[in-house]
């Protein structure tokens, strides 16, 4: 097993086991809790009381540093099992839910995602969205599968902000990798728009991920999808419909619980309108219209009147 050329910072944690005894064909993205440099990772995983490691680290710069070989299995995802047949990896985020990353530390994550499947021969990079589903999956030669830390571990690992977007890095790693799919659930977050890359997607709403039947580059096939499916609609990558069959569908108001300590709620659907109050229970509350705006990837209005929060920092239930 090689390793990441992309690497330019390298720290060996005595935390790991070697070698690995299982071949490799998962992906474990993490969240570090913390804005940090990949030198700190270093230092974090270098004493053996900590009990802890990851293959390689992503810090708040952008760099890619190594602290467990491939060839070794890292102690990263609670999950002896998981980690066997993982490449894990530790992003720099936020302190705080939902443990947001900056476009730097995403951007080394698709790179990294990226270099690891070309290596190891692999055309697509899957997001199932769900445990069983995941564990009970047979990767096909060509595949790898991400998997995530909260379901071996009461954690949020690796944080609502990127597990909202595990289905776009697949996507767009199975994109550069020049497969097809790449996602059962593709995130709520904006899909690449580059020419080429854009996608129809035929869901009941644009938030409702779980509903998606399909990603289409042809139009015309987005359409007879959602012709069979009663109550779905065809998506831009804006998540503007751009076809209905049979006309409009009337918006059915749903729930969604807060996921961060403080959401600010908006007189309008932007940041570019004043607050009017803020949610601080993380709570559940009900939506009853979407729309774009500025500073989210979607706007939701509350039931009660009080405003609009940011969707980003929330999860359908």
């Amino acid at each position: 097993m090689s390793n990441s050329s992309l690497v330019s910072y390298t720290k060996i944690s005595p935390n790991r086991t070697s070698p690995r005894n299982k071949p490799v064909d998962y992906i474990t993205p993490h969240c570090v809790v913390g804005q940090c440099s990949v030198e700190t990772l270093g230092n974090i995983f270098a004493p053996t009381s900590r009990q802890a490691s990851s293959n390689y680290g992503i810090g708040t710069d952008g760099r890619i540093g190594m602290y467990c070989e491939e060839k070794d299995r890292s102690w990263c995802s609670s999950s002896g099992a998981n980690d066997n047949r993982a490449i894990t990896i530790e992003c720099a985020s936020d302190t705080t839910a939902p443990y947001a990353m900056n476009s730097k530390v995403y951007a080394a994550l698709i790179d990294l995602c990226v270099d690891i499947c070309k290596r190891y021969g692999k055309t697509k990079l899957l997001w199932f969205g769900d445990k069983a589903k995941t564990l009970a999956y047979k990767p096909k030669a060509d595949e790898m599968i991400i998997t995530v830390h909260r379901w071996y571990a009461n954690k949020s690992c690796p944080g609502d902000w990127l597990y909202n977007r595990l289905g776009e890095l697949a996507t767009a790693v199975t994109q550069r990798l020049g497969g097809t799919g790449g996602s059962n659930t593709p995130s709520t977050t904006k899909p690449s728009t580059a020419a080429g890359n854009a996608l129809y997607r035929v869901r009941k709403s644009w938030t409702d991920t779980k509903s998606q039947k399909g990603a289409f580059k042809s139009l015309d096939n987005a359409r007879a999808t959602a012709d069979k499916n009663p109550g779905y609609s065809v998506f831009d990558s804006n998540g503007k419909v751009v076809y209905t069959p049979g006309g409009a569908t009337t918006f059915k108001p749903y729930l969604v619980k807060v996921t961060t300590d403080v959401l600010y709620i908006r007189k309008g659907a932007g940041t570019n309108f004043g607050t009017s109050g803020a949610i601080r229970d993380r709570g559940t509350y009900t939506i009853v219209e979407e729309a774009k705006g500025e500073g989210a990837t979607l706007w939701g209005k509350l039931k009660s009147g009080a405003g609009w929060i940011s969707l980003d920092y929330t999860m359908k239930v």
